[in-house]
């Protein structure tokens, strides 16, 4: 006795379905997906602002409550000019550059150091959008600073 063909059809029809699905969790997943994530369009003068790095320095001596910490405290960068910003940590403790609020750079990322920035080294941020950010310093609270990004009237 031969057994009946259409299990055989039913069973290559699931098969089948398998095999379509998958296919489409591939696509979706190596192709649809990480285009959708793709960072936006941001023009080349404000990925390379004409002036350079704009620096802010953790002074020496920022640790001690009353000091100067971060050198300068509230400045104002203009995108295409002045909007990449470095943090250089100039004194003998380790800081942090934590936003009082999330705040987040939609071609760049979240705003902040993602640990401590230890003497000598530096953390910087590309800054791609207009806003301002309240900052502080996660161990030592009563450094704070606040960075004002602002678009270019030029």
């Amino acid at each position: 006795m031969s057994a009946p063909t259409s299990s055989h059809a039913y069973g290559i029809g699931v098969i089948a379905l398998i095999v379509g699905m998958s296919a489409v969790m591939v696509f979706y997943t190596s192709f649809y997906i990480p285009e959708s994530l793709l960072k936006p369009s941001v023009s080349e003068h404000i990925l390379n602002p004409e002036d350079g790095d704009f620096i802010i320095e953790i002074v020496l001596g920022a640790v001690i409550d009353g000091n100067e910490n971060y050198v300068p405290n509230k400045p104002t960068v203009l995108l295409g000019f002045t909007n990449k910003v470095i943090w250089q940590n100039n004194d003998d403790t380790p800081h942090t550059v934590t936003p009082d609020h999330r705040q987040s750079d939609s071609y760049s990322g979240d705003f902040g150091s993602s640990g401590v920035v230890k003497p000598g080294e530096t953390y910087e941020f590309l800054f791609t959008e207009s806003q301002t950010v309240p900052y502080h310093c996660e161990p030592h609270p009563w450094m704070t600073g606040t960075i004002t990004v602002e678009k270019s009237r030029f």
